[in-house]
């Protein structure tokens, strides 16, 4: 299928992911430009009734909503004989890899993550609908740190608008490592069956692995229904016990006692990683009912009170968007593993570690590797960083005893480069005025091709340049400082002497070096001004240490 061109619009590019129901294709927007996720109902399951209706209830449950939080759907086959679905494309991760890079993930990032899931699922439920399968395998996570809910395949339906199901019929729906006591007893599902599907997650977030395992499916349903997990403290230590009052609350066995909404379960855990727990609004007062209706006048008030509480609650979740981004971005999104970079050499390892965004210190011993070569690094294969980490890597300098190489006529940082790489040490004694470039190696001692120890010295004689000072005598300053700009040098110590005469102040009354010496490049030059006799001073100019 790679190549095909649905509606005259999605171009198919890749397979990136196949499931029992369905396949998934990354496709190009040929009108926008962008990429897209086209989902394709198994051709073996078109014919199947119950398959189909499944996926046409995800397309309904996916046109409910939009929101930042959920895949959200783009557009729907207009081919009955092929049915897909168009969702925006998620470039990233699925949590559940995440926890299997990560294992157990710190309580802030796990509660952001699972703050997120809820704002999502409070935008699900007023929608009406329920998921039913919230697991980490249906939670993304983008390469800006932003989560997406995908996968509404088996939601309901519930409101005005009621999709009228017999659950019953249909069986246990859902992941058995994830799903509420109620779905495994094949009850309806409410909003609190998705509710605690979440705290299942942040459970395994936080843990590092899920609250209950069994051999078979069966004997993890059952675990739901009556077993109590295992207490987050002991396996997580760093938990808090107010995040671990609100997982429990979340896998409360009844829903009754579970979070009466996802908004009340986010505030929950947005209070839970407060310093001090906020005071909450104050308690309503009852009233007595009077003649004038005060019973229905008190009922109005606390209804107001409670719209006003839950708009205080949203606000307040909102604020905490943009940091709780960056720090999933931060402890997971911008993460990588360290590749192997032993024998390579140290060019090509730093090459293959600016790929992982991993920065690159080197020390240099000697062995008898080939110059260059990597010999062990400071970060195992495969151990998680982050990226902008350093990995420190130990490269061969060659034997202990080598030949001094060719230094004469290189260039300085070309000479340093190469004695770096065989572990011996470059010392300048001396820089020549000589019209070879600056920065040319003139002499070295020892020659080149004698034996010398690992960490030994070599001395250096290297050119200073050569310029010839012009002559400035009669210029105005201005002009000599371009006339030793030209001639690289630079002006040096400005002195002054008063003159009468109108026509010479602000020249050159003279100069040292004089004119026609030779000079290294760079050198300065001191200059006597002509001034006015009330002593006016003639700013020095503003120039680089090599007057260019």
């Amino acid at each position: 299928m790679i190549g095909t061109v649905l509606m005259e619009r999605y171009r198919l590019e890749e397979l990136i992911g196949e499931g029992g129901m369905a396949s998934v294709y990354r496709a190009l927007d040929l009108r926008t430009g962008h990429r897209v996720a086209v989902k394709f109902l198994k051709q073996e399951l078109q014919a199947n009734p119950e398959f189909l209706d499944r996926f046409r209830r995800e397309a309904t449950a996916a046109s409910r909503m939009s929101h930042h939080n959920i895949v959200n759907l783009l557009d729907i086959s207009d081919n009955a004989a092929t049915p897909y679905l168009v969702f925006e494309f998620v470039d990233g991760k699925t949590l559940k890899e995440i926890i299997a890079e990560h294992g157990k993930l710190s309580q802030g990032t796990a509660v952001q993550i699972a703050i997120r899931i809820l704002s999502a699922l409070r935008h699900a439920h007023e929608a009406g609908v329920i998921h039913r399968d919230i697991k980490p395998q249906n939670i993304l996570v983008d390469r800006q740190g932003y989560i997406k809910v995908s996968d509404f395949g088996i939601a309901r339906m519930v409101g005005t608008n009621t999709l009228t199901e017999s659950e019953g019929s249909q069986g246990v729906m859902g992941s058995v490592h994830y799903f509420s006591p109620e779905q495994a007893r094949g009850e309806t599902t409410t909003f609190a069956s998705d509710l605690y599907s979440v705290g299942v997650v942040l459970y395994e977030m936080l843990a590092g692995k899920v609250p209950f395992e069994g051999e078979s499916p069966v004997a993890v349903a059952m675990q739901h229904v009556q077993a109590e997990p295992r207490p987050l403290h002991e396996l997580a230590q760093d938990v808090s016990p107010r995040v671990e009052s609100v997982v429990r609350k979340a896998m409360a066995k009844d829903p009754r006692d579970r979070f009466a909404s996802a908004l009340l379960m986010a505030q929950a855990l947005h209070e839970a990683l407060l310093p001090e727990k906020v005071t909450g609004a104050e308690p309503l007062q009852t009233a007595k009912p009077g003649r004038n209706g005060g019973q229905n006048h008190f009922r109005g008030h606390r209804r107001l009170r409670e719209r006003v509480l839950l708009l205080l609650l949203s606000i307040v979740l909102l604020a905490g968007t943009a940091t709780g981004v960056y720090y999933i971005y931060r402890d997971i999104v911008k993460t990588t593993r360290a590749p192997l970079l032993i024998g390579y050499t140290l060019e090509r390892a730093m090459r293959e570690a600016s790929l992982q965004g991993i920065k690159v210190k080197s020390v240099r011993v000697s062995s008898d590797e080939p110059v260059d070569t990597v010999i062990t690094q400071s970060i195992d294969m495969g151990e998680i960083m982050k990226q902008g980490d350093v990995i420190l890597l130990t490269v061969s300098s060659g034997s202990a005893r080598k030949p001094v190489p060719a230094f004469i006529g290189a260039r300085l940082d070309d000479a340093k480069a190469q004695a770096e790489r065989i572990g011996i040490e470059l010392l300048i004694i001396r820089e020549d005025i000589d019209p070879a470039p600056r920065s040319t190696v003139l002499e070295q001692s020892p020659a080149e091709g004698e034996i010398i120890e690992a960490g030994g010295i070599v001395q250096l004689v290297i050119s200073a340049g050569q310029a010839v000072v012009p002559e400035l005598n009669g210029l105005m300053y201005a002009e000599a400082v371009d006339a030793l700009k030209r001639a690289k040098l630079q002006p040096g110590n400005v002195s002054q002497i008063q003159v009468d005469a109108r026509d010479q102040q602000g020249r050159v009354a003279s100069q040292l070096p004089v004119a026609g010496e030779q000079a290294a490049e760079g050198a300065r030059v001191d200059l006597v001004i002509y001034v006015q006799p009330d002593g006016a001073v003639v700013p020095s100019p503003s120039v680089s240490p090599r007057g260019t």
